[in-house]
């Protein structure tokens, strides 16, 4: 009987090791790194330690920077080579601290709110990114910042799309009527090539609602489709910040390896 079990759990052990190396696979080759090896991703065990996984050599490059004009919001970064969905950049930008820690987060929904408190109808937040704890900070303080306020009393909704297979984003029945004829703000964790906030510019059209604004962490354009996208953080913060389309990267072009693969929830390492 031990035996049987034995097996059973060998043949469960094998299929998960599988099935974590088709979707490595997948997602490597989605976003153009082109060539890598399977076994440097190592799914026997994906939980190494960072010391295990040489991750000390890219930690140390860690440096924190304030928002100028909001000192109190601090985010970390790391220069280096990271590949995005989208495009290769030489900073990795961390918002954990903003987006997970309740202070940093409060500063953040408030420093938004001041951007739009005096001039723009806000009905609904569409939060992108992992980015609903300071949507709701800025939905408190764009509600109660004064009798006198566009949006005082207001009670602002918070919408985060799915994204389907097409990689489409899409409202479900229950909540499309949050996004149709409303004032909507577009709040995105960061944007380095716009690609991400012209799509989501697109989805709130097609569900019929208007976008009053959109505002950003970080981002490393100043406008999408003529909005002017109000960022605590921008290119300008980080020396010498590039982006470069995956096919034209002066990195890959030198032979330089890429540290790791990077989206707003965080990064992984190649190595």
């Amino acid at each position: 009987m031990t035996k049987v079990a034995n097996r059973s759990k060998l043949k469960i052990d094998h299929s998960r090791r599988t099935v974590r190396i088709v979707l490595y696979s997948i997602f490597f080759f989605s976003i153009g790194i082109g060539k890598f090896s399977v076994e440097s991703i190592s799914p026997e065990n994906p939980f190494r330690t960072l010391k295990e996984r040489g991750g000390a050599i890219m930690e140390t490059r860690t440096r924190e920077i304030k928002a100028k004009k909001f000192p109190d919001i601090s985010v970390r970064i790391i220069p280096g080579h990271f590949a995005t969905r989208h495009s290769h950049i030489n900073y990795f930008i961390d918002l954990t601290d903003v987006i997970s820690h309740q202070k940093k987060a409060f500063a953040a929904g408030k420093a938004f709110a001041s951007q739009y408190s005096s001039n723009t109808a806000v009905d609904t937040i569409v939060c992108l990114d992992g980015g609903e704890v300071v949507a709701a900070f800025m939905a408190e303080a764009l509600s109660n910042i004064d009798r006198y306020a566009v949006n005082a009393g207001s009670d602002i909704a918070i919408v985060t799309p799915e994204t389907n297979s097409a990689g489409q984003l899409i409202l479900r029945d229950n909540t499309q009527n949050l996004v149709w004829g409303k004032n909507v703000v577009i709040l995105a964790a960061q944007a380095s090539t716009g690609k991400t906030l012209e799509q989501a510019i697109d989805y709130i059209r097609y569900y019929g609602g208007k976008v009053t604004g959109i505002c950003a962490i970080f981002s490393a354009v100043d406008k999408v489709e003529g909005y002017t996208i109000n960022a605590l953080f921008t290119a300008n913060d980080l020396p010498g910040y590039e982006t470069h389309d995956m096919s034209d990267c002066p990195e890959c072009a030198a032979g330089r390896k890429i540290d790791a693969l990077v989206n707003n929830f965080g990064y992984s390492k190649l190595g």
